[in-house]
């Protein structure tokens, strides 16, 4: 019987070994063979089949006689079997110890009407009576876009305080018991920034947006170190499990404390870029002159905004009235005067911007104050970032690509926000609403990531989405504003060299080739020669990073 073409070409690789010299190159840690190789670079063909790494980076790209050359005694060998291998997929935005937490929480983002809301919340408080509920990433427009109230649970859970934020993180419930424990009342004032929903007399429905959260979420008990180390590793096991080889994380003092815990005992597997809030920009470029910036491991610098909420809040700012609200615009969560000084003074400390723009309004005002910082502070290397960019006018898509401020975006929420967005703003609104093909055609570089955990932290899903638009009810076969779909390629490109730019390490990683970082992704399927529609049923076989394999799933 005559071998498959793939056992041949690994024939070819493990016979070739007698010719190797000691001196002619450099044995290689892991070969990966018979392959095909996307490298985020092609330039021409063919592809190339195999990747010799050592050392943490990659010795050689290319075909498997090519490569067998860096094959030693100790050389692992890993046949890919045809299957395909592209850089490692990089997250641009996550709250990702918020994630650790969230996978222990009550699970609430697929319950479909309000008696299993209600159901799942009992289950919870009786099997964690102690504490507090939390979690829970629900979504009213799953049982018709009624927001859910304290009166349903009050009764199933007396003296359990439950506060449940929807998933976009921009609203949450509380029951009576948390409402009394942080004090809240008919009499209390709306904070600046955000809004307690009241019944006709002016009692609390329960409903906090925005700032109102902090009123409950500040009287939550604080977790303690071991409770944050454990929350990382879940997070972390989840997100290797789905390719994950580096993330933005948009934290807290706390979470990056947590970071430096895990990289100081060897338990940090991906990249984190720890980014800090930007209302303590002074604390953090101190630090910064201190400390440095980290390695490529573990690095910090950037700083994290808010201009605006979310559009399923109706907390997102627009110029125009929503159309299922019409009595708002949306709200300006930051005191306009403090976050324009907060991000000129962040950026002349050489930070970078990474602030937080949905409604057309919001992005439009936010451009303006970096280009006063520009104008400020002289002409420098900045990326500056708007997280979201949902909403975006004509002019606001040409100056992203002019100014080269990077619009962060997550595909996975154009599919399940297009559900319900032309409810919100109306049919013309819709129409630059996560504009994907706009901005790539006027230039601007895209970077992709989750929002973990708003959506699922899985750049394939993520991938899925730009490309095909489905939305996630099946209701838009043909894609949701289709004209904004774009190809696999440039999808992967802003999950990889692009999300890489964002970061500062387009020099280190985001392609395969001599020299960079041996973080890639092998992927059960060819996403680039399937029907995109496929995309959503392809798995991780393995994920490597630093060259080390820190996934590999059981074939």
């Amino acid at each position: 019987m005559s071998p498959r073409p793939r056992d041949a070409l690994g024939c070819i690789l493990l016979l070739s070994l007698g010719s190797v010299s000691p001196v002619s190159a450099q044995e290689a840690d892991v070969v990966l063979f018979s392959g095909r190789i996307w490298t985020g670079s092609e330039t021409g063909s063919p592809a190339p089949t195999a990747v010799a790494i050592a050392d943490g980076r990659i010795l050689a790209v290319g075909s498997d006689h090519d490569v067998v050359r860096f094959v030693g005694p100790p050389t692992r060998r890993i046949d890919l079997e045809g299957r395909r291998i592209v850089p490692g997929l990089m997250d641009a935005h996550t709250h990702f110890i918020e994630g650790g937490f969230e996978l222990a929480g009550v699970q609430l983002r697929d319950a479909a009407t309000p008696q299993e809301f209600v159901r799942r919340i009992a289950a919870f408080a009786a099997a964690h009576p102690d504490g507090w509920v939390t979690g829970g990433t629900w979504d009213h427009e799953l049982w018709g876009g009624e927001l859910p109230r304290r009166d349903w649970i009050d009764s199933i859970t007396p003296a359990t305080p439950v506060f449940v934020s929807r998933l976009d993180g921009h609203m949450g419930l509380a029951n009576t018991a948390a409402l009394e424990v942080a004090g809240v009342t008919a009499d209390t004032p709306d904070p600046d920034g955000g809004a307690i929903v009241r019944h006709e007399d002016g009692r609390p429905t329960g409903i906090l947006k925005d700032a109102a959260m902090g009123l409950v979420s500040r009287v939550i008990p604080a977790r303690s170190e071991p409770e944050l180390d454990r929350a990382l590793q879940a997070a972390l096991a989840h997100a290797v499990e789905r390719g994950v080889t580096a993330i933005t994380d948009m934290g807290t003092w706390e979470g990056h404390e947590t970071y430096q815990r895990a990289y100081a005992r060897g338990e940090l597997p991906i990249r984190v870029y720890s980014v800090l809030p930007i209302g303590q920009w002074r604390r953090v470029a101190e630090y910064v002159e201190h400390e440095g910036r980290g390695d490529t491991q573990l690095f910090w610098g950037g700083v994290k905004g808010f201009v605006d909420g979310s559009l399923g809040s109706t907390t997102a700012w627009f110029y125009d009235p929503y159309a299922d609200a019409p009595h708002t615009t949306g709200l300006m969560v930051t005191d306009t005067a403090e976050l324009r000084q907060a991000i000129i003074g962040a950026d002349a400390a050489g930070l970078q911007l990474i602030v937080h723009a949905i409604g057309d309004r919001a992005n439009d005002w936010l451009l303006d104050a970096f280009a006063t910082a520009r104008e400020r502070n002289g002409p420098r290397k900045r990326r500056s970032r708007i997280e979201h960019a949902q909403h975006l006018t004509a002019g606001a898509i040409q100056r992203m690509a002019a100014d080269d401020v990077i619009p962060s975006m997550q595909p996975y929420h154009a599919i399940d926000d297009g559900r319900w967005a032309a409810r919100r703003i109306g049919p013309e609104r819709i129409r630059t609403t996560y504009a994907f093909r706009d901005l790539q055609d006027a230039g601007a570089r895209l970077a992709f990531g989750s929002d973990w955990t708003v959506a699922p932290l899985d750049p394939l899903s993520g991938i899925y989405a730009a490309v095909t638009r489905r939305t996630t009810d099946g209701a838009n076969p043909d894609g949701w504003v289709p004209e904004q779909k774009i190809t696999v390629e440039e999808a992967l490109v802003a999950y990889t060299a692009n999300a890489a730019y964002a970061a500062f390490l387009e020099h280190e990683l985001g392609t395969l080739a001599p020299g960079r970082l041996a973080d890639l992704v092998v992927l059960s399927d060819d996403i680039l020669a399937i029907e995109p529609t496929e995309i959503a049923r392809v798995r991780v076989d393995l994920t490597m990073v630093n060259g080390t394999i820190v996934f590999e799933r059981e074939r």
